[in-house]
């Protein structure tokens, strides 16, 4: 089990603090060349579907049903996200995302839901 879960922008230098850092978004974040972004694994898997993504559209009034539409499609991962919450091991889990809002975004949803799993 992951000693914290936390988010970061892709953006963001990494740190030593970081532990296992997961990129969760579906596409590849611009401006972001793969040799340059230092991760340990790429969990497409549980990043929002694409048409779910594409209506959200990261438009802050759509977050509340966004979030609930999201969750539900995690409920259907739930085997996924045992298995990422495993491969962080004792460690500080980093979920990294492009997104620009730091509070509407689905890591901050994925997160909530990891915790919950953890503390299940």
């Amino acid at each position: 089990m992951p000693t914290t879960i936390q988010i970061k922008r892709v953006y963001e230098p990494a740190s030593d603090d970081d532990g296992y850092r997961v990129l969760v978004d579906r596409l590849w974040p611009r401006g972001v060349a793969k040799d340059e972004l230092p991760f340990d694994t790429w969990r497409k898997d549980l990043a929002p579907s694409g048409a779910l993504r594409t209506w959200f559209g990261h438009d802050p009034k759509k977050f509340k049903q966004f979030a609930r539409q999201y969750r539900a499609e995690l409920a259907e991962q739930q085997a996924a996200a045992r298995e990422l919450i495993d491969q962080a091991a004792g460690r500080t889990l980093t979920l990294l995302y492009a997104a620009k809002d730091p509070t509407h975004n689905h890591a901050t949803v994925l997160r909530d839901h990891l915790e919950k799993l953890v503390n299940a």
